[in-house]
C-alpha cells in the first residue's frame, strides 16, 4: 500500500472543506489567491511577479510573501484551488453513472477535458509546462499526492460497496491513474489524441479499468 502523506491529506481536507463551505468569509489569503488567478489568466505565470499580484490584491508585497514564501508556492496554491473546482465537477460527472467501470472511464475523460480547458492549468499546459510541472511535482509532489488521495478515497468507497475487489490496493491504483493522467497532460503524445474522447474512453477501458480487479 502507498504510504499516506499526512501533509497532503491535511491539504486535501482543506481543499474539500473549502469546496463544501462556499460561504466562507473572504480574507487576505483569499484576496491574494483571487488576484493571482486574475493575474496569471491575464498575462501568464512566467511574466507575472509577486509585486503584480500584490498590486492587484491591494496589499503590500511583504503581505504576499508572508502567506506565500515563493512564487512557486503561490502557483501551487492557485492550482490547488483550480483542482478544488475540478473535484466538484468530477463528482458531478460521475453521478448517475451505472457501474464503477463506467465511472472510471467518465472520470478519466472528463478530468482531462476539464483540466485542459481550465484557464489556469490549461494555460500553463499550453504556454508554460515547466511551471505546471513544478506545481505538480515540486515540494515532494504534494499536488499529485492530493489528487491521488482524492481518487483513492473514491475508489475506497467503491471497494466498501463491493464494486472493487477486496484485494485491490486502491492507493496504488489511484497513484497509477493519476500518474497516467499527469503524463498525458504534461508530455505531448504522438499516439493519443487528447481531443478524441472516444479514444480516451477506449484507453481507460483497456488499461485503467483492469486495475480494479
Amino acid at each position: 500500500m502507498v504510504e499516506q502523506d499526512p501533509r497532503a491529506a491535511a491539504m486535501l481536507g482543506r481543499v474539500l472543506a473549502d469546496a463544501a463551505d462556499s460561504a466562507a468569509p473572504d480574507d487576505i489569503a483569499t484576496r491574494i489567491l483571487d488576484a493571482a488567478r486574475q493575474q496569471f489568466s491575464a498575462i501568464g505565470v512566467r511574466h507575472s511577479t509577486m509585486e503584480d499580484v500584490a498590486r492587484r490584491a491591494g496589499v503590500a508585497r511583504i503581505t504576499v510573501y508572508r502567506r506565500f514564501p515563493t512564487k512557486d508556492v503561490l502557483v501551487e496554491q492557485v492550482t490547488l484551488r483550480e483542482y478544488r473546482d475540478y473535484f466538484q465537477q468530477f463528482l458531478l460527472d460521475i453521478r448517475g453513472v451505472a457501474t464503477v467501470q463506467d465511472r472510471v472511464v467518465v472520470g478519466f475523460t472528463s478530468s482531462l477535458r476539464a483540466i485542459r480547458r481550465n484557464p489556469i492549468i490549461g494555460g500553463l499546459l499550453a504556454a508554460e509546462p515547466d511551471s505546471l510541472a513544478r506545481a505538480m511535482v515540486g515540494d515532494d509532489g504534494r499536488l499529485v499526492t492530493v489528487v491521488r488521495q482524492f481518487v483513492a478515497d473514491q475508489l475506497r468507497r467503491e471497494q466498501v460497496a463491493g464494486h472493487v475487489g477486496a484485494d485491490v490496493d486502491v492507493d496504488l491504483v489511484a497513484e497509477m491513474m493519476v500518474r497516467v493522467s499527469a503524463s498525458f497532460l504534461t508530455t505531448p503524445s504522438g499516439i493519443v489524441d487528447l481531443d478524441d474522447e472516444a479514444q480516451l474512453a477506449d484507453l481507460a477501458r483497456r488499461f485503467l479499468v483492469p486495475m480494479l480487479g
